[in-house]
C-alpha cells in the first residue's frame, strides 16, 4: 500500500474518475435491483484487501445459500463517484463500505443508512470481541451506524536505530526531546524527520498528535461537533505554533514540501539513513519491508507511539489513523436484505479471515487476535501495533475523513501553507474557523 488508500474518498480527489466497476458482478447490484434472497455489497478492489473480502462473502455464501451476498468491488477514485451516483438514485448497494466519520455522517445526516445501536445492543457477543476504539468513526450523535471491520492502521513514530546508535542517542520521550535531538542530527548531516510533504496528509498527521497530545480529543473534537471558532482555541495555536517552531529549526529533510508520499521517497530517506525518524502510517512497515533489502531483518527499524507534550493534557497511550473499516446497510435496501446484510456482519473476523489479513501485515479489530499474530515472521511489528490499537482510550480518526469532503480540502490546503510557513497559526486558525460545519 503506497499510500492511505482511504485519503482519495475523505476529501473528493478523483472526481472525475471513469465509473468503472471491477470484479464478475459488474456495475449493477444496487439495493433496489438485488434479486429476492440476495444482498449486494460494494468494496475497494486491489490488493490486498480484495481478496481477504471476497474470501470472507465466499464462506458467508455457502453457509447460507438461502441468504446470498452479491459483490462488487471498485477501483479506489471511481467508488466515491459510483456510490455517490447509487444513493442518489435510490438504488445504493445494501452493505456501503467505507471508513465512518464525515463520509458516514453525511450517510445519516441524509437518511440513507440505518441505526444499528439496538441491534448492537441485541448482540453483545459481536461487539464485545471489537476493539473498542473501532466503534467511534463509527458512533454518529451517539448512535451507532456502522459495523467496525477488518484491520487498525495508527499512524507510529519510526525510527532508524542503527543512525541514533551511530550518533550516540537515544529516541524521544517527549516533545522536547525531539526538539533537542534536532540540532544534534543536523549537526551529523542526518535530516531529523523525513517527510513526503507535498502530499499534505502526511504534514496533517504531525498536527492531529500535537493538537491530541497538548489539550486532548476535546480540541479537534470541537471542530467535528462544528463548534464557532474552535480552531482559535488557545491549545490549538499553541499546536500550530509548535510544529512552525519544529519547521524553523529545520526538524524536517530539506525540501520536504517537494516530496511525495507517493514515490515512497520518505520511507527510502529513514531506511537509507539519511533521516533518523518518520512520523507515518503502520502501512509503512510493509513498504520499507519491500523496499528497504534487510534494513528489517537486520534489526534497524524501531517504532513507537508518539510522545506526550510536556505538560499537556493528552494521554501518550491514545493514538490517530484509521481505527478500522466500516460498513453500513442501507435505508433503502428491503427487510430481507437487512437481514442478511446483519447475519453477514456476525460472520466476520472469524479465524480464517483473521489469518488472511495477518498474512497481509494487517492487525485485525479482534480483542485476542494478538496470540495469532506471534507466528507471522513480522510478529514484533504486528504486536506492537495490536498493543497501540488495543491500550488505547482515545483511536482518533484522520481528520480529513473525519471532516466532509469541503472542509477536508480546506484543511490539506491550509496545512500545506502552515507548512511552508505562508501562513502562521492565527492566519490557519482563521480561514479553518470559516468552513466549520461546512
Amino acid at each position: 500500500m503506497k499510500r492511505r488508500n482511504f485519503l482519495t474518498l475523505s476529501t473528493g480527489l478523483g472526481a472525475g474518475a471513469a465509473l468503472a466497476a471491477c470484479g464478475t458482478s459488474g456495475p449493477a447490484g444496487g439495493g433496489g435491483t438485488a434479486k429476492a434472497g440476495e444482498a449486494s455489497y460494494w468494496f475497494l478492489s486491489g490488493p490486498p484487501g480484495e481478496s481477504v473480502r471476497t474470501g470472507a462473502v465466499e464462506r458467508f455464501n455457502k453457509a447460507n445459500p438461502n441468504g446470498q451476498i452479491k459483490l462488487t468491488a471498485f477501483q479506489n477514485d471511481a467508488y466515491k463517484d459510483k456510490l455517490k451516483t447509487a444513493l442518489g438514485a435510490g438504488q445504493p448497494p445494501t452493505i456501503i463500505w467505507g471508513w465512518g466519520g464525515g463520509g458516514l455522517k453525511s450517510y445519516v445526516d441524509g437518511g440513507q443508512v440505518d441505526d444499528l445501536t439496538d441491534w448492537f445492543g441485541q448482540n453483545a457477543a459481536v461487539k464485545d470481541r471489537l476493539f473498542p476504539a473501532s466503534f467511534g468513526p463509527a458512533t454518529i450523535n451517539g448512535k451507532i451506524y456502522a459495523m467496525p471491520a477488518e484491520t487498525v492502521q495508527p499512524i507510529v513514530l519510526f525510527y532508524n536505530k542503527q543512525v541514533f546508535a551511530d550518533a550516540g542517542l537515544t529516541p524521544p520521550q517527549s516533545w522536547g526531546e525531539i526538539m533537542d535531538l534536532v540540532p544534534k542530527f543536523n549537526a551529523k548531516g542526518i535530516a531529523p524527520f523525513s517527510l513526503g510533504g507535498q502530499s499534505r496528509w502526511t504534514n496533517m498527521m504531525w498536527l492531529e498528535f500535537l493538537f491530541d497530545r497538548i489539550g486532548g480529543p476535546s480540541v479537534f473534537g470541537d471542530v467535528f461537533e462544528g463548534k464557532a471558532n474552535a480552531w482559535s482555541n488557545p491549545l490549538a495555536i499553541d499546536a500550530l505554533t509548535k510544529i512552525q517552531d519544529l519547521i524553523k529549526a529545520d526538524g524536517f529533510v530539506k525540501g520536504f514540501s517537494s516530496i511525495t508520499a507517493d514515490s515512497n521517497a520518505d520511507q527510502a530517506l529513514l531506511y537509507k539513513g539519511k533521516a533518523a525518524m518518520m512520523l507515518h502510517g503502520s502501512w509503512s512497515y510493509g513498504i520499507i519491508q519491500a523496499q528497504g533489502g534487510s534494513f528489517i531483518a537486520d534489526g534497524k527499524l524501531g517504532y513507537m507511539n508518539f510522545p506526550g507534550v510536556d505538560g499537556g493534557k493528552g494521554d501518550p497511550n491514545d493514538t490517530v489513523g484509521n481505527a478500522g473499516q466500516y460498513l453500513s446497510i442501507s435505508s433503502k435496501a428491503s427487510a430481507e436484505q437487512k437481514e442478511i446484510a446483519k447475519k453477514f456482519f456476525t460472520s466476520l473476523l472469524d479465524d480464517t479471515e483473521q489469518s488472511d489479513w495477518i498474512k497481509t501485515g494487517g492487525v485485525p479489530i479482534i480483542k485476542g487476535a494478538d496470540a495469532k499474530l506471534a507466528s507471522s515472521p513480522d510478529a514484533d511489528f504486528l504486536k506492537f501495533v495490536y498493543g497501540v490499537a488495543s491500550n488505547a482510550k482515545v483511536f482518533a480518526q484522520s481528520w480529513d475523513q473525519a471532516l466532509s469532503p469541503t472542509a477536508a480540502e480546506t484543511l490539506l490546503s491550509n496545512i500545506s501553507k502552515l507548512f511552508t510557513q505562508s501562513i502562521g497559526p492565527q492566519q490557519f486558525a482563521d480561514n479553518m474557523n470559516a468552513v466549520i460545519g461546512k
